[in-house]
């Protein structure tokens, strides 16, 4: 096993008979697939956009929520507010996520988002094996990370690349920001969202890219002289700047 690290996330366990229902009416992806993989989903605001995002995993009679730690309590709170008489409890567990790459352990759940993002497991043990480069691997294959690419109140899940990491699903029926979630999938042609660029030099995560003195983006995560950004594609050519950083679209 490569990379295997107890990281920073909360697990809640979401138990009733109605957690099925409960869920399926307020994430973005179908739950009904719980019990047969690790879901990676995410809650919207009525207006679409992104909330959390957070992999689901059934257990017995038990559903698994799995979150950064610096969004769990917006979280729980968000669940609390839309459980009104459903049949549901939810609470905080102890339990802690590995995460590795290579061969994955007993009981071990494939990362949906992308085969380069290995496995995760659910438990007490804590990782001893030397951790490797989340960001690099992220980069190299533009996945966004909660609280960095992935801003509460901002971002919109397909301009973030939700559909290319099995995180929506189109056909599950209504949830909340569904309407907004499927007229950009269906009615518009995106305009700005997450991309791959080259970046020469190195500038604070949030810097602005600018083209032709124009904002054109901006730029997140760096790595190896890769990067994530968030970009008009309608600015994003040629040369572009991000403070003393030159970037170019990938």
């Amino acid at each position: 096993m490569t990379g295997e690290r107890a990281i920073d996330r909360d697990v809640f366990a979401i138990t009733g008979p109605d957690r099925e229902k409960f869920l399926q009416g307020l994430v973005t992806n179908d739950v009904s697939r719980v019990s047969q993989r690790l879901v990676y989903a995410a809650i919207l605001t009525p207006q679409g956009k992104y909330l959390a995002d957070f992999f689901l995993v059934g257990t017995d009679q038990t559903i698994l929520l799995d979150v950064h730690s610096a969004i769990s309590q917006s979280v729980l709170q968000r669940l609390n507010m839309y459980k009104l008489r459903a049949d549901v409890g939810i609470s905080r567990t102890d339990m802690t996520v590995l995460r590795g790459l290579g061969t994955p352990p007993d009981g071990a759940y494939a990362d949906p988002r992308h085969t380069a993002l290995g496995w995760r497991l659910y438990g007490t043990a804590q990782g001893t094996a030397p951790d490797c480069d989340w960001d690099a691997i992220r980069v190299a294959h533009c996945i966004p990370e909660t609280n960095v690419e992935l801003i509460p109140n901002e971002t919109f899940i397909l301009e973030a690349g939700f559909e290319n990491l099995a995180g929506v699903d189109f056909k599950k029926g209504c949830y909340v920001g569904q309407e907004v979630t499927a007229r950009m999938k269906h009615k518009t042609e995106l305009r700005k969202g997450l991309a791959r660029v080259t970046v020469d030099g190195t500038v604070p995560v949030g810097t602005d890219i600018t083209a032709n003195d124009k904002k054109a983006g901006t730029l997140f995560t760096q790595a190896n002289g890769m990067g994530i950004a968030y970009l008009r594609y309608d600015r994003a050519a040629g040369e572009m700047r991000a403070g003393d950083a030159t970037v170019y679209l990938t």
